[in-house]
């Protein structure tokens, strides 16, 4: 009986945290870890009646992380990709999670970030130039063709000026 009341108490702490804002599975595992329940059967059943009360929904999990990490840190795909496949999420989900973000946003971003970073780096030359802003773009999580593409068109328009 202590433990079905212990059980509904994390159940009730776990959907209060839910409801506040979107976690994943494994966020919510690890809460209940910390919360001190060592038993994987009670951890899984609490996680399956968050899933099918829609308390916990990864697809849209992954959408808001997307959409949030790129708008507010400016992370690029590769990025945002590595960080949901870190916290066990499938590759299907994440990849219809990054569907949320718009391209035509998404490389207005990218050269925005580019002319921002441009105007602070100190480059010996067109190369070194060009070297310094495409690290820069490839740590925030930008995919390497779009951001060669991009340097070019930028570093080789400040020629053409």
């Amino acid at each position: 009986m202590d433990d079905l009341k212990h059980e509904d108490e994390l159940l009730q702490r776990a959907q209060q945290l839910c409801s506040s804002r979107e976690y994943c599975v494994s966020d919510i595992t690890a809460k209940i870890d910390q919360w001190g329940e060592n038993d994987p059967e009670v951890t899984e059943r609490i996680i399956g009646k968050l899933v099918s009360e829609k308390f916990i929904d990864e697809e849209r999990y992954c959408r808001a992380f997307a959409r949030d990490h790129f708008k507010y840190q400016h992370w690029g795909k590769v990025k945002i990709n590595a960080s949901l496949r870190i916290k066990k999420i499938p590759a299907v989900t994440v990849a219809e999670g990054l569907e949320a973000i718009d391209n035509e946003e998404y490389m207005a971003t990218l050269r925005e970030l580019l002319e921002t970073h441009r105007r602070s780096v100190k480059a010996k030359n067109r190369y070194d130039l060009k070297g310094k802003l495409v690290r820069y773009a490839l740590s925030k999580g930008f995919e390497s063709h779009l951001v060669y593409e991009m340097v070019n068109s930028l570093v080789n328009g400040l020629t053409s000026e």
